[in-house]
């Protein structure tokens, strides 16, 4: 089988331009793989470097040096040289990312923050904002709030917006920061059911989750990344 995310000796560093050039190692010698229908979730203290790993696989970060190979459309991809037209086609069309906070486009509506997504893949607004609706009803936000701007809610609602649109696409990897952080137990519980379906639809993915009953319950592997972080 080959892999859905297949990382290689993959490092970071930034330089800070601002202190004269200092130069700060993130992470060096990143190396693991995906397989589809498999959670693999990072575990590391704060700092270790969890959420860079997952920017670097989203292009967010460019790596300065290794490999960020993908699964796309049928070929692997490195995401580490991509042009960037490939690395938003790549997000567009495989890798789905949620992320810590909700960006939104201030006073659209959530269902149209949630069915977005899908939209801009080409699927008529009334079935996406359908499939929005179940979702959001499934993560326990009323109905009457749909209509409002998510900027409006606390940050419980705003998390589940969050999950909601970045659940909704049928993306073959994804990749969760912190999906349950902001959640009640009933809450977290239904994010749990989604990665379990996601697992069953051969979604690949890969999670920072803090809390350990969540990650004994979601991580098929865990990396431990703070061997990453101290080869700096």
């Amino acid at each position: 089988m080959t892999a859905m995310i297949d990382i290689k000796d993959a490092q970071k560093t930034f330089i800070m331009h601002l202190q004269g050039g200092v130069e700060l190692p993130v992470v060096s010698g990143v190396s693991f793989h995906v397989d589809q229908g498999e959670c693999v979730v990072l575990a590391g203290p704060s700092g270790a470097g969890k959420s860079s790993i997952l920017k670097m696989i989203f292009g967010n970060y460019r790596c300065d040096g290794g490999r960020i190979g993908i699964r796309h459309e049928g070929t692997q991809i490195d995401l580490a040289t991509a042009e960037p037209r490939q690395v938003l086609r790549a997000r567009r069309a495989t890798i789905g990312y949620v992320s810590q906070f909700l960006r939104a486009v201030p006073r659209v509506a959530t269902i149209d923050v949630v069915a977005e997504p899908l939209i801009v893949n080409g699927m008529a607004r009334p079935e996406a904002q359908a499939k929005a609706g179940a979702l959001l009803r499934r993560l326990n936000i009323p109905e009457r709030l749909w209509a409002l701007p998510p900027s409006t809610f606390s940050g419980g609602e705003q998390q589940r917006v969050n999950i909601a649109r970045g659940f909704i696409s049928d993306l073959p990897i994804l990749l969760l920061d912190e999906p349950t952080a902001s959640l009640d137990a009933a809450n977290r519980a239904v994010v749990v059911e989604l990665i379990d379906q996601k697992k069953h639809q051969g979604v690949a993915m890969v999670a920072i989750v803090h809390d350990d009953d969540i990650r004994n319950l979601i991580a098929d592997r865990i990396v431990d990344v703070t061997s990453f972080a101290s080869a700096n």
